[in-house]
């Protein structure tokens, strides 16, 4: 069974910058950005290794072009299931992430 097979919903290429909070470890967030995303996950192009099963929080920004509309702030809470070593030689590493839970933020 490869990869795609085991994906419950479609993924979309977009590159998204994502604020990132990995507390265990770096204390406070980081931003990078999205290779793709689906309704159920993430694929973050990440500077640092991060283990599976390690619990991330993130907020997503969808622009104005996706929404038709306002830009949309997305709170999800989720956790790291994949780690692609293979892109280390471009300085980023792959790393696929559920999303759990999720809440959209009002803007202040």
């Amino acid at each position: 069974m490869n990869v795609s097979d085991k994906r419950r919903t479609r993924r979309f290429p977009m590159t998204l910058p994502v604020a990132v909070k990995v507390e265990e470890i770096t204390g406070h967030g980081t931003t990078v950005h999205t290779r793709d995303v689906s309704s159920s996950g993430v694929y973050f192009e990440f500077a640092a290794p991060l283990d599976v099963g390690r619990s991330l929080e993130f907020i997503l920004t969808l622009p104005e072009q996706i929404t038709k509309g306002n830009a949309v702030r997305i709170k999800c809470v989720g956790k790291v299931v994949r780690v692609d070593q293979g892109r280390a030689e471009a300085g980023t590493l792959g790393v696929a992430a559920t999303i759990e839970r999720y809440e959209f933020l009002r803007e202040m």
